[in-house]
């Protein structure tokens, strides 16, 4: 029960541009553990169990070769590298199944999802998906795994235990993030050129809403509220997360958060939401019910990816 409790209120933070994953105690807001693990570090998932991180490393484009692209499994109490998988060219955005043996990895450059045991480290399919993919998501029914493909606008929809590519979903301009409502029936995708959040009836496949944020934001990181009556976006460039009613798929306000927001995350009472701001170098704590920011906490270089323990 002591472990729960203390992974409940550990933040996890990745630093792209600085290779680190930070944690972040979110009672005192103090930054508890730092450490460098690769580069280009972005992606991020925790186990069931709550005792490892998932961190997807990759490789700096447009300089020499530096680092590998890789997945690494990271100890959450004192992040401490524990094992290395490989992933494709450039992996990006992680998964987990809800079980926790398999996690999926979206490979950028390779144009591939790599599937991948956790207790083998055996990379059971790479599967040709969409064009730059980049979002993962799996349903909490451990049935499918959505991986978004920025050129080709296309959510690509893998059986995960077929370790297939059954179908794909064409969306807005430059998908990005994606993520599943808790009975697996439905399905949020943002898109950022596009300026939008498409809305995905899972068991058609097919895309039933696309909900416009208009102005200067350009959709990214998303998360729903444990109720799942509200979705909470990071809008980039907008420099805010946008609050959209599931019920109605109206925006109803946008909160001003630090500069190009990325990651999301929410506190399992729905209370507090977390922004990683890409260029302020920080993480907005937010305030749901009054809807403002009400302290902000130094990072690392780059903050991209957000996790709770759990």
């Amino acid at each position: 029960m002591k472990l729960a409790l203390l992974l409940l209120s550990v933040l996890y933070v990745t630093n792209e541009r600085e290779g680190s994953v930070m944690s972040i105690d979110t009672p005192t807001r103090k930054v508890i553990a730092r450490n460098v693990v690769g580069t280009r570090t972005r992606g991020i998932a925790v186990a069931p169990d709550g005792k490892r991180l998932y961190v997807a490393v990759s490789h700096f484009k447009g300089k020499p070769w530096i680092g590998p692209d890789e997945v690494v499994a990271i100890d959450a109490a004192t992040l401490k590298v524990l094992r290395h998988y490989k992933a494709g060219t450039d992996p990006e955005g992680i998964a987990l199944t809800p079980d926790g043996a398999r996690f999926a990895v979206s490979n950028e450059d390779a144009g591939t999802a790599s599937i991948v045991e956790t207790k083998s480290g055996r990379t059971a399919a790479a599967l040709v998906v969409g064009t730059e993919p980049e979002g993962v998501a799996a349903s909490a029914d451990g049935r499918w795994i959505y991986v978004t493909g920025e050129t080709s606008n296309t959510v690509s929809v893998i059986d995960a235990k077929a370790a297939k590519v059954v179908a794909n979903v064409f969306v807005d301009a430059r998908p990005r993030g994606v993520i599943f409502t808790r009975d697996s029936a439905r399905a949020y995708v943002t898109s950022e050129v596009a300026g939008s959040v498409n809305v995905i009836d899972a068991r058609q496949r097919r895309v039933i809403a696309h909900i416009k944020l208009g102005g200067p934001h350009h959709p990214v990181g998303l998360v729903l509220s444990p109720d799942e009556k509200r979705l909470y976006v990071a809008t980039g460039r907008g420099n805010a997360v946008a609050v959209i009613d599931t019920a109605t798929n109206r925006v109803e306000r946008f909160i001003a958060v630090g500069q190009r927001p990325w990651g999301i995350a929410i506190a399992p009472d729905g209370r507090t939401l977390y922004a990683a701001n890409g260029l302020s170098n920080d993480v907005s704590v937010i305030d749901v019910a009054a809807a403002r920011v009400v302290a902000t906490i130094k990072v690392g270089d780059g903050p991209w990816g957000l996790a709770l323990g759990h």
